[in-house]
């Protein structure tokens, strides 16, 4: 027999196995000795009161054993001999969609421009310790996207775009441990990440796909309204349909969908700082104890939304136990992002603190119509990158000496590796972002007592949070609207924000070109 029950635990209670024997012997009614094992299904944390509980839905076998496995396998046949399909790009997005067609009897050719997930290591190494950044690999671009060097969040608000549980358990198949089907926020880790994703490519190619990395798509071929393929960089040249899948930093993608005239449209995003604590102190404060997290505990997130002068300002992308890392992905840039372990055990936790903007709100970028918000980041990132002495060395300042207008004279220890120097932020960030940000700590600080301290620093500039162009799609088909046979697909795409959302529009789109083929074959 089998019994499902609900049950809020001490974290202390939550970790010992024999404990969450005893409370479920009790609650069910049987002996502990007719436990055979249990199986915790759902999990999570709830911190909003000074005694931290934990949430716990648990599984129970009674007199009988376990056989369920810890995770539903996908099959994937061979495709070998398959019509092929062209996936450009080998992030979340792509990788789900060149899986997804496999299993749709498709043969994936998927075209990565950067490198594979082990050899990106050498090219992130050298942004920390020598500042240099390759244009083709780096923390944007290469095997995996900008999420196979993150925390390997997998939690997701769009759940109605697709089947969250089917990505998670696909990440298990390929090694990600199963706790993340149970925990309520789970996360991977950067550490754990370059294997899966590897592990990935080796069953696309298993079963009849291709890989091609350092190979960028320089333009797509159309005639009459329908791509046919795509010219590469190393000469090559792939026929077939295309999901696009490029991530939000291949801006020279949308510089070249716009010079082929392929319809697309400026979109919101938003902007800010990585914003850097102490783990402890972030942990005091969500577990409401001066002794932190405890030996039971995680390292503590936060998430918060404001309003301020009108505009949303939010953090972003919380790496709780975390690094900061340069995410450039050009010359003349410099651009921060977070990760984190999968143990999370740093001494820092950041986030990115970011205003919601739009098109309108910068007029004097009109001129560069649909590609608008595009330029401004352009000029917020080299910006930062002058202000940070051409360098990746990022400018920085204290939260406080930030809220009140006035520069830090010196700046506390930070987890970002190339360095960073001290700058008056409130001076040349756009005065738009700026009074918000200062509006939206006030507020915060009042809810979260300890968050405004001038023991947090702020690092710029966040400004890869989504990308600032859409490419457009039917919203039935998938495709879009001008050009048959091209499916922009994920963050770079404009339709997707995460590694789980991006993956499951990858999948999406992968089904809307197995429609095409069968359409267009019949």
């Amino acid at each position: 027999m089998q019994k499902d029950l609900d049950f809020r635990v001490s974290p202390q209670q939550a970790s010992d196995p024999d404990s969450l024997k005893k409370i479920f012997s009790a609650q069910a009614g049987v002996s502990v000795n007719d436990i055979t094992s249990m199986r915790i299904l759902r999990r999570s944390i709830d911190a909003r009161q000074r005694n931290i509980v934990v949430n716990l839905r648990i599984r129970g076998y009674i007199n009988e054993e376990q056989q369920e496995p810890a995770f539903q396998s996908t099959y994937y046949p061979n495709v070998g001999n398959a019509p092929s399909a062209i996936v450009v790009g080998a992030g979340p997005a792509g990788l789900f969609a060149a899986l997804r067609l496999i299993e749709l009897g498709i043969r994936p050719v998927v075209v990565e421009r950067g490198k594979n997930v082990r050899d990106r290591k050498r090219d992130t190494a050298l942004m920390n310790r020598e500042h240099l950044v390759n244009p083709e690999s780096n923390y944007c671009f290469g095997e995996g996207g900008a999420g196979a060097y993150s925390d390997g969040k997998l939690y997701t608000r769009s759940k109605k775009r697709g089947n969250v549980d089917k990505i998670l358990n696909v990440f298990c198949q390929h090694g990600a441990d199963a706790s993340i089907l149970v925990d309520a926020h789970p996360h991977i880790g950067t550490d754990k990440l370059p294997g899966i994703i590897e592990k990935m490519r080796v069953q696309i190619i298993h079963s009849g796909g291709e890989v091609h990395f350092q190979t960028r798509m320089d333009k797509l071929i159309i005639e009459d309204g329908e791509v046919k393929g795509i010219e590469t960089n190393t000469g090559q040249i792939f026929h077939g349909q295309v999901i696009l899948a490029t991530g939000h930093s291949a801006r020279d993608v949308y510089y070249m969908l716009h010079e082929q005239d392929v319809a697309i449209e400026a979109k919101g995003l938003a902007v800010g700082f990585r914003v850097e604590h102490s783990a402890h102190l972030i942990d005091q404060i969500q577990y409401h104890n001066e002794q932190g997290r405890g030996d039971y505990l995680p390292a503590a997130e936060y998430s918060f939304v404001v309003q301020a002068g009108d505009r949303g300002v939010y953090s972003f992308c919380m790496c709780p136990g975390g690094t900061i890392v340069p995410s450039a992905s050009g010359p003349r840039q410099v651009v921060v992002n977070g990760m984190s372990a999968s143990n999370r055990g740093a001494r820092w936790s950041n986030s990115g603190v970011v205003v919601e903007i739009h098109p309108e709100d910068f007029p004097e970028y009109a001129k560069y119509g649909e590609l608008s918000l595009l330029k401004f980041v352009e000029d917020i990132e080299e910006q930062a990158w002058i202000h940070g002495g051409k360098t990746q060395v990022a400018p920085a300042q204290r939260m406080y000496d930030f809220v009140n207008g006035r520069k830090s004279n010196s700046l506390p220890p930070t987890s970002y590796a190339p360095g960073v120097i001290s700058s008056p932020l409130h001076e040349w960030m756009p005065r738009f972002v700026v009074s918000r940000l200062q509006e939206a700590f006030r507020k915060v600080g009042k809810n979260y007592k300890g968050y405004l301290t001038n023991e947090a620093v702020l690092i710029a500039v966040e400004s890869r949070t989504s990308s600032p162009v859409r490419i457009v799609r039917d919203r039935e088909t998938l495709q879009h609207p001008q050009i048959k046979g091209l499916f922009p697909c994920g963050e770079g795409a404009g339709y997707a924000g995460g590694i789980v959302s991006a993956a499951m529009d990858g999948e999406r789109c992968a089904e809307a070109l197995s429609g095409y083929l069968s359409a267009y074959t019949q």
